[in-house]
């Protein structure tokens, strides 16, 4: 990892901290950096996957539902 030193702005920092919920000024950093890098690349993701094709055995492979989930008990105590 290399040794950075950069002028932030304080406020700015404190802000990020609060809305991150980091503590420290490095990880506050380190989040925002990972952040932006995820953000910048989501839109070559979703490219991606919207031009994925697909073969029809693919497409009409049959359906499976989920189980029945029986109902929630009343909690009133009557049994």
């Amino acid at each position: 990892m290399a040794l950075t030193s950069i002028d932030v702005d304080r406020d700015e920092l404190k802000q990020a901290k609060q809305l991150a919920g980091t503590t420290s000024n490095r990880e506050t950093v380190d989040l925002a950096l990972r952040t932006l890098i995820a953000v910048r690349r989501q839109p070559a993701a979703v490219e991606r996957i919207i031009s994925r094709r697909f073969e029809p055995s693919q497409i009409d492979a049959p359906t499976v539902s989920p189980p029945a989930q029986s109902p929630a008990p009343s909690g009133n105590g009557a049994a």
